[in-house]
């Protein structure tokens, strides 16, 4: 009987671990597409002060993105260019290209509350982590993701609630190695864009000390799914050809 039950219980686990994988797969095709071209407003806010950017972003799969500056003026041209987990900068104020070393992916992206490592990382979920339901709601699933022992990832645990009726991220909490909440990333205002439906309010909420009262929001104002895309964008090349 005791045989039985063990084999109910594991057939059971494999089955919640197959619908983990299946929903996090999906989140993923339905954030990326097999490609995207964007336009982003991108708010910073601090305890003193409010910064505006905005931007163009051109992406195939989970592996090629280009982004560029386009407000504020001093700002203006600043390029970025993220190839699988390897990322390059160009600055025309020093003309400049510069490949982002790993010392620095944790540090601020522009000065937001995203990092250069969460551009690299954005679309690695399923490959980096492993992945079960933790509850089941009537409108979401809440989701438990564990990085793999091999995987090249700065946090130690994620929680990501989706919602069941577009398979698209509502919050997500991230933890340190500690188990300490260190940040919240909540999806909003889930609008159509073409065939797709996609969330048009991104809101990066940190939850250290030294940052409360801190938030970086980004709003997708334009985006176009699976369209044919060049890539000459995708060389290093193309960093300071497309930054005029």
């Amino acid at each position: 009987m005791f045989k039985y039950l063990a084999f109910f219980i594991i057939f059971c686990f494999s089955l919640y671990a197959n619908s983990a994988n299946k929903i996090i797969k999906k989140v993923e095709d339905n954030l990326n597409g097999k490609s995207a071209d964007m336009d982003i407003t991108m708010i910073v806010h601090t305890k003193k002060t409010k910064r505006t950017m905005k931007m163009t972003s051109l992406s195939i799969g989970d592996e090629k993105s280009f982004i560029k500056v386009l407000y504020p003026n001093k700002d203006k041209g600043i390029t970025f260019l993220k190839i699988d987990h390897t990322m390059w900068q160009y600055v025309p104020r020093i003309e400049r290209v510069i490949k982002i070393p790993a010392s620095m992916m944790l540090q601020s992206w522009m000065g937001s509350d995203f990092s250069n490592d969460d551009l690299v990382k954005e679309s690695s979920i399923s490959k980096d982590y492993d992945t079960k339901v933790l509850d089941e709601k009537k409108d979401k699933y809440i989701l438990e993701l564990i990085p793999k022992e091999e995987a090249s990832v700065v946090w130690g645990k994620l929680i990501m609630q989706v919602s069941k009726k577009y398979y698209l991220p509502t919050k997500v909490e991230y933890f340190d190695e500690d188990d300490i909440l260190v940040r919240v990333l909540n999806y909003k205002d889930i609008k159509s864009f073409g065939k797709r439906f996609y969330p048009s309010y991104w809101e990066m909420l940190p939850k250290t000390e030294e940052k409360i009262g801190h938030k970086t929001i980004m709003i997708v104002d334009r985006v176009e799914f699976d369209k044919d895309i060049d890539n000459k964008y995708f060389t290093k090349n193309a960093l300071k050809r497309y930054s005029r």
